[in-house]
């Protein structure tokens, strides 16, 4: 068999190239998977809120599994996740259960609302800062 020229292999790569940047590139969000897979409950402004039959535990385990965090931080009994676009906080629901508040980044993020998390949540700290919680640090 002819060894293949160096354009020909080229020519032959950069259609799959194409095909796996599309496939990563039309991936859904946290916002989407979120949406598909839970109740929602109401709708402020850009924020969501859904509702889960599961505990916060395991909701949070679910949504983690989906897509990792930029950070993560559990405080008073809710689980705080920092994505790149959304802060999304689970808590414990009334009766049970658990309710998933989805917002977008530039709300109260941005004004430091959330700065009390320490970092990864302060405004422009980075996902991996000096002691950040990258992974899932004190995370239940």
């Amino acid at each position: 068999m002819a060894a293949m020229t160096r354009n020909a292999r080229r020519a032959l790569i950069a259609p799959l190239l194409l095909v796996m940047l599309a496939l990563t590139a039309c991936g859904g969000n946290i916002r989407d998977f979120i949406g598909d897979t839970y109740t929602l409950q109401n709708t402020s402004g850009d924020a969501r809120t859904y509702t889960s039959k599961d505990p916060i535990g395991t909701t949070v385990s679910k949504i983690v599994s989906e897509e990792a965090p930029a950070a993560r931080k559990a405080d008073g009994g809710s689980e705080y996740l920092r994505y790149d676009d959304d802060i999304v906080t689970v808590s414990g629901a009334p009766g049970g259960g658990s309710l998933i508040r989805v917002e977008d980044i530039d709300g109260r993020y941005r004004s430091g609302g959330f700065a009390y998390l320490g970092p990864g949540f302060n405004p422009g700290s980075p996902a991996g800062g000096a002691g950040g919680s990258g992974g899932s640090g004190d995370a239940k």
